[in-house]
């Protein structure tokens, strides 16, 4: 390592430490203690008559003698950290540490990562501290896991005014062991804030909640969504200290959403402590009046929409029978305009272009709402938080991201409800160009088709398009600020006309009557959209890892079968670019030449020797789960147990990553082999 970076990672470090002593010395009011024992020394020596100086010499040996330097040395403790070395005959710290970028007030002073953490001593945050869980009764009976052996996890997901935190995997128990802290910045996002410290005032007009989604996964690997709590952080200004430890009930799902799944202790402080805190009175009036007026805004709402459909079904008595959905429940049982769901979402740099992001959102995981007993499966439209966080979802929560990414990439785009082949009920995306192009986007698969209309007047000897899209019917389509509900005389996509300004074709709802339940800071209850964030996943990593796998479940295959076992090691690199192809077309929309691959091939594959090839993708990094699907398929089965004279096998994983813990991986299995006649 040259001189310079070693000098740049001593600066660096130095800064590092500079800043937690600046942030302990502050948290101890070391300044105002330094200053009560200098105006006492020096009153103490004019009583006296003593003529003596009084510097820095003399005022460090009072302070020593008061035992503030040792307080303070005993409070900052860097054993480990940063490089430094621990004291000597002390033990490391064994306790597990909190999530990496997020505080803990009980470890010690670096338990504050700063490149990930920094604290601002002039800005105002929320520390949220999760002590334990406690009455999460499923698990009552759950088995300690043996070493080494996997077992279910909770994930805590914590979302705050665009910040986004979770915890690390706890073992699934009936009391979980949490023990984490989150540090959640109070100030708004515009510049005005941003130069002063928020007093409780100011604090008690930010009425975001705090949103936690609990996730438990499976060892399998598979997630699914135990409680979604908007918790109400404002009590703490009324507090002691601006402290409090509270109860959070976390309650189930749907149509289990009045049953306690769990509880967990919460403590929240407000840090640094404001100077005045407010009663609790004042908070409560102020809590009651946001519901007051989101309460009565929805009903001027409803009043609004049975109004609307009222005058829909005047139209034509058939507008009866139109998937025309208004109103769509969340994960808690909430009924909420459709409008709500869809928000402008700009993904930064994790997504370039519209298509990347239909196919980001295309790999997270289908799942339609689990429903306890038979029937039909119940609707159940996630919050976007939840989705993420649970990373699969129905194609209503798949078609309210991709219209909410399309959105932020600044097209003109709207959800579609209506229906499929055999009547299935249906959401997509369409989007409006300004020369009247009309593209619709399957959200569970990525794919884009143009809509053509037909012309049910023309005559039989005009060719008409014939539509390559799978939807049958349409009802009604909407984005965050406009909903159409489809008034022509057929619903077929086919002869469908998107002239939504055409009042003849669609009819709209008022845009203020929307935006009176649906704008920017109408639902005091209901968070905003969380902003994405980058794959947790190491792709090389994962890609060897399931490649791996592979090759030892089908050399267990094999020997099963009595056949063995020669890896062509060469050949499984070759396989390389044909998966970077297959996800470019996917991606990007564009073909990509595979003349190299070919080439590569031919000459890999000696002469007499046949080779054959199966490529396929998945959604999910479960390497058993993979090879189980593929052996379904004849062709694949027919690769890996084949037999023959001088047989190798091959076989590439390529895992491409992409925002949230979604990704696709594109596994092919080949082999070349000499046949036998």
């Amino acid at each position: 390592m040259s001189r310079v970076c070693v000098c740049i990672i001593l600066k660096k470090k130095i800064t590092e430490l500079k800043q937690i002593i600046h942030n302990q010395l502050n948290q101890m009011d070391v300044q105002m203690r330094i200053r009560d024992v200098l105006s006492t020394s020096l009153l103490d020596e004019s009583q006296e008559g003593h003529t003596r100086d009084f510097g820095e010499r003399e005022l460090l040996q009072v302070l020593r003698d008061q035992g503030i330097i040792e307080e303070v040395m005993s409070r900052l403790q860097f054993g480990g950290a940063v490089g430094l070395p621990s004291k000597p005959g002390t033990a490391p710290h064994q306790e597990p540490k909190p999530a990496s970028h997020f505080p803990d007030k009980q470890d010690k002073v670096m338990g504050v990562p700063l490149k990930k953490a920094n604290i601002d001593p002039t800005r105002r945050y929320l520390y949220l501290q999760v002590l334990s869980g406690k009455a999460f009764l499923e698990h009552l009976q759950e088995p300690e896991p043996l070493p080494g052996q996997t077992t279910s996890t909770f994930l805590l997901h914590v979302h705050f005014r665009g910040q986004r935190f979770r915890s690390r995997p706890v073992p699934c128990a009936c009391e979980p062991d949490f023990r984490e802290g989150f540090l959640l910045e109070l100030h708004k996002e515009s510049g005005g804030d941003a130069s002063r410290m928020l007093d409780a005032t100011s604090m008690l007009s930010i009425c975001d909640p705090v949103h936690l989604v609990l996730v438990k996964t499976d060892p399998l690997g598979d997630t699914s969504l135990v409680s979604s709590h908007l918790l109400q952080w404002r009590t703490v200004l009324s507090s002691q200290g601006a402290r409090q430890t509270i109860a959070v009930e976390l309650l189930g799902l749907g149509a289990e959403s009045k049953v306690p799944v769990g509880m967990l202790e919460v403590k929240l402080e407000l840090l640094p402590t404001p100077g005045q805190l407010l009663t609790e009175e004042v908070i409560t009036t102020q809590i009651n009046l946001e519901r007051s007026r989101t309460s009565e805004r929805e009903r001027l709402f409803l009043v609004y929409a049975k109004q609307w459909w009222r005058e829909f079904l005047q139209i034509r008595p058939s507008h009866q029978n139109r998937l025309v959905k208004i109103f769509a429940q969340d994960e808690n049982a909430t009924n909420r305009p459709v409008c709500a769901f869809v928000k402008p979402l700009r993904a930064g740099r994790l997504l370039d272009t519209p298509r990347q992001a239909a196919r980001f959102v295309s790999v997270i995981g289908y799942e339609q709402a689990p429903a306890v007993g038979g029937g039909q499966a119940r609707e159940q439209w996630s919050s976007m938080h939840a989705f993420l966080c649970k990373n699969k979802g129905d194609c209503e929560d798949h078609a309210v991201l991709l219209c909410s990414l399309l959105l932020g990439f600044g097209l003109d785009a709207y959800v579609c409800v209506g229906t499929k082949a055999k009547g299935a009920a249906h959401t997509w995306v369409v989007t409006l160009g300004v020369d009247g192009l009309v593209t619709f986007w399957e959200s569970l698969t990525g794919h884009r088709y143009i809509h053509q209309p037909i012309n049910p007047n023309d005559p039989p000897i005009v060719d008409q398009p014939r539509p390559q899209y799978p939807y049958r019917t349409i009802g009604c389509v909407f984005s965050h600020q406009r909903f159409y509900a489809n008034s022509q005389p057929s619903d077929n996509v086919d002869v469908c006309r998107f002239v939504f300004h055409d009042e003849s074709l669609w009819k709209s709802m008022s845009v203020d009557a929307i935006q009176s339940v649906c704008g920017s800071g109408s639902q005091a209850s209901w968070p905003n959209l969380p902003p994405l964030v980058p794959s947790p996943f190491d792709a090389a990593l994962v890609s060897n890892e399931i490649e791996l796998s592979l090759r030892s479940l089908v050399s267990d295959h094999r020997k099963d079968l009595g056949l063995t076992c020669i890896w062509d090691s060469e050949l499984s690199y070759l396989l390389t670019p044909a998966l970077a192809a297959y996800e470019m077309e996917r991606s990007a929309g564009v073909v990509a030449g595979n003349e190299e691959f070919q080439q590569a091939i031919r000459r890999a594959v000696p002469d007499g020797h046949t080779f054959k090839g199966f490529p396929i993708q998945f959604v999910h990094r479960n390497a058993r789960r993979a090879f189980a699907a593929c052996m379904r398929s004849p062709v694949c089965e027919e690769i890996i147990c084949c037999r023959g004279d001088y047989v190798k096998l091959a076989v590439r994983a390529r895992v491409f990553t992409y925002p949230e813990s979604a990704c696709a991986v594109w596994i092919m299995f080949a082999c070349k082999y000499k046949s036998v006649l």
